[in-house]
């Protein structure tokens, strides 16, 4: 049988497994969108347990932890691609989210958080009166002007 080594693959493994520690944990992969009222956040965790799940809030910063244990000693490893350690993440929010509404799950190895628009952070219509006069309701017209202060 025909082995082929790539000893920088092999190297960058090994870096990586050396680097995925609590001191420096290793990055997760992520992808983020707007859905509707509502950002969706989703992390690739394959293979970890939810119990050393980690998530933090402070004021308006998310911190992600989570690890994957070693290998264990007793076991004869053919490959070992998979990278092991602390893997950590930390997102920096808007003022206009809510943090004290953000839901979090996981499944099928994908940590998700939905974190809701604040509701001070929505559109709404403001309602112009004249005088005496009750507000009258606005003209479908609309017109954009940034004012920059």
């Amino acid at each position: 049988m025909l082995m082929r080594s790539d000893p920088f693959r092999d190297l960058d493994r090994f870096a990586h497994q050396v680097l995925g520690t609590a001191a420096r944990p290793a990055v997760m992969p992520m992808d983020a969108w707007r859905e509707g009222e509502q950002f969706v956040v989703e992390f690739d965790l394959p293979g970890i347990d939810p119990d050393s799940l980690d998530i933090d809030i402070e004021r308006n910063v998310v911190t992600v932890r989570a690890e994957r244990p070693a290998v264990d000693p007793n076991r004869e490893m053919l490959a070992t691609e998979r990278p092991r350690g602390v893997f950590s993440r930390q997102l920096v929010l808007g003022e206009n989210l809510d943090t004290d509404k953000i839901q979090a799950s996981y499944s099928e190895g994908v940590l998700r958080l939905r974190i809701p628009v604040a509701e001070k952070a929505k559109p709404r219509k403001i309602a112009v009166g004249r005088g005496d006069a009750p507000p009258a309701v606005a003209d479908s017209a609309v017109q954009h002007e940034v004012i920059n202060a």
